[in-house]
Parts: structure tokens; sequence; C-alpha cells
């Protein structure tokens, strides 16, 4: 299993466990566009800052957790992947906001780049990205949140035992027009603003004496 953590120090060994939640990239984070080959294709939506903020406030770790097959099928390379995200990070934190470690899987079982041509513990829906936070930043999954626009994000959820959002962007709508009838999400909302409101209040309710409570 290969997974790539780019721009962000980690924190191992850590004292103590914590939320995160589980971003996906392109279609949550920011605009789906196809395969993202350049920096200059990225597109924050505008209400990304605001989201990610209201989350680095409230105590949670944000991790970003992306399936890049276009690795796999030769469309770019690794070092695009890092560019985009320190663009992506360059971009939050000039709005104030930040992703604590992005995370990635270069692998398809059909890709035309041999070395990721292979099946792989870390491609969405296996939950290879989310132990690797979880070891990395002391995060708790059960105690976590994936959001996505895939029903795969909602499935990745379920293996690690977080709480799945799944967002109306990116193929968000025309996932949700074909139901799984053995998968469900916690959540359905119309965008990442949306999805870190539902997310904030469902930590109030839970414990009220929670320092979030007081920022819902």
């Amino acid at each position: 299993m290969t997974l790539r953590l780019d721009g962000q120090a980690t924190r191992s060994g850590q004292a103590g466990r914590t939320r995160a939640v589980f971003l996906d990239r392109d279609g949550t984070l920011i605009e789906e566009v196809g395969y993202l080959d350049r920096k200059e294709r990225v597109e924050l939506y505008p209400w990304t800052i605001d989201a990610v903020r209201a989350l680095n406030r409230s105590g949670f770790r944000v991790v970003l957790v992306s399936n890049q097959s276009g690795v796999a099928r030769g469309f770019f390379t690794e070092a695009v992947v890092a560019e985009v995200h320190r663009h992506i990070a360059a971009l939050l934190e000039a709005g104030g906001a930040r992703v604590d470690a992005y995370y990635y899987c270069p692998h398809h079982a059909d890709g035309k780049v041999e070395r990721y041509a292979v099946a792989c513990e870390c491609r969405k829906p296996s939950r290879g990205m989310v132990d690797r936070a979880a070891r990395d930043l002391g995060v708790d999954p059960s105690q976590s949140f994936v959001v996505g626009d895939r029903w795969l994000d909602v499935e990745l959820a379920r293996a690690v035992g977080a709480r799945g959002v799944l967002v109306r962007t990116g193929y968000g709508v025309t996932e949700e027009a074909k139901p799984r009838p053995s998968l469900a999400a916690d959540a359905v909302v119309d965008n990442l603003i949306a999805a870190v409101s539902w997310i904030l209040r469902t930590v109030a309710i839970a414990d009220p004496r929670s320092p979030m409570a007081d920022r819902t």
C-alpha cells in the first residue's frame, strides 16, 4: 500500500485522540473538472474557505483523502498532484483556513503505468488513507466524519466507523439519484458549508458541553 502525505507536518504519537473531518477533493472541496492535470484548473467553491475555517476553529482535524487514478492512467504525475495540493493549501491559507494533511491514492488496477497498476488498500472506499491519518494525527475515526460527492465516500465512512455525508456538488446529484439499497448517508446536503453546519450541530447535540456548541 502506498500513501502520500503532502505539504503539512504530522504529529505522530500526540496525546489523546481527536475528531477529524475527512474531505474528498474534486467535487467537494474544489470544483469537479475531470482529471485535474495542472494547478491553474483549481477552483475553490465560494464557501470552501469558510467551511474549512469553521472546522479549524471548532477543533477538528481536516484531512483530505482523494483517489487520483490519473497517475496510474498516465494522465499526470505525482509531482502534479503535490503541486495541486500546495496550491490548494496556499489558497486556503490566504483565507485563514487550513487542511491539516493531504493524502491521495495514485493507484488503479486498470492503470497503464505499471508501478501504479495494482489493487491497493488505499483507494477509496478501502480504509487505508483513514488508517494512515489515524496513526499520523492521533485521529479517532469512530468520532469522525467523511464528506464527499460519491457513494464511495459514504462507503469509506462505514468501513471506518465514521459518519458519512453526501454533498450534491460534483457528482453528488447524480449519485443521489442512484441510491444504494444497502447504503445510506447520515446526511445528504447541498454543499460543503451545509455539511459543516450539519456536523457542528450533530456534535453540539451529542455533547452540549462541547466548545463546539457555542459555535453553531
